[in-house]
């Protein structure tokens, strides 16, 4: 059997989040920058990297900033859409909304959450969606504490350790959808909340567990925790986002 290739991606970016307040006042959360450049930016770059050519985005509030910065994908090596919607539709509702939108609405397709940073192979995503003949493969990401363990002899603390990994798994707010489940997403509202557990419930949801870099941006501090570890490990984007001459990222808009 060959292997799935998923051409086309959804960005969900509608969201306001309060809680990345003060990044998040004037700017969508997908515009917020991580070491310099927008989360957006790492997600298109990452995308085109792994063959997928045509890209829906999400849109809601501040949108506007989004299509000026991305504008039709070119730079970024994929054709870019929008979906904007006129009164918010909670994540399920958009991403029902901005699917009917899709370049090709009637195969599969990738969905991002507008906040997350990744370097996962997408090809091995695919193929894993393909073999396990579920409706919806969900991302998985080991969850890692956000406080420091303390080691136990008995009743003496021996160390800490800092943030550990833990022996379960999160949501990564990355998956594959086939088409005939958008039928099934509320036209308003949280898809988590209806219609994943019926999906699961009927044996047709899919977890996959990734391996490599990830990190979802949700609080300021994920903003200059992500920026370093970024930093850190010389990640760099495309180089056509960045200005000729310079290694300055496009971020002015």
């Amino acid at each position: 059997m060959s292997g799935l290739l998923v051409k086309q991606a959804l960005i969900l970016a509608g969201g306001q989040a309060t809680r990345m307040r003060p990044y998040t006042e004037d700017a969508p959360k997908a515009m917020v920058p991580v070491a310099g450049s927008p989360i957006i930016s790492y997600q298109l770059g990452w995308l085109a990297e792994h063959r997928v050519k045509s890209v829906t985005i999400s849109g809601g509030y501040k949108h506007a900033m989004i299509e000026e910065y991305v504008g039709d994908g070119s730079r970024f090596g994929v054709d870019v859409c929008y979906a904007i919607e006129d009164e918010p539709l909670g994540r399920g509702g958009g991403l029902k909304f901005a699917a009917r939108r899709l370049a090709s609405p009637d195969v599969p397709f990738f969905v991002l959450n507008g906040d997350v940073i990744t370097t996962f192979s997408l090809a091995d995503f695919a193929n894993y969606h393909q073999e396990h003949e579920g409706s919806v493969t969900v991302a998985l990401s080991p969850y890692r504490s956000n406080w420091g363990v303390a080691e136990l002899d008995g009743d003496r603390i021996r160390g800490f350790v800092q943030s550990p990994e833990l022996p379960y798994w999160i949501n990564a707010g990355i998956y594959v959808f086939n088409a005939d489940v958008v039928g099934l997403l509320p036209d308003k509202g949280d898809h988590e909340d209806s219609t994943f557990p019926q999906l699961a419930k009927d044996g047709r949801l899919i977890g996959y567990r990734l391996s490599g870099y990830w990190r979802g941006i949700d609080t300021v501090k994920d903003v200059m925790e992500a920026s370093a570890e970024i930093q850190d490990s010389g990640v760099r984007l495309p180089a056509e986002i960045y200005r000729p001459g310079t290694q300055d990222p496009v971020t002015d808009h």
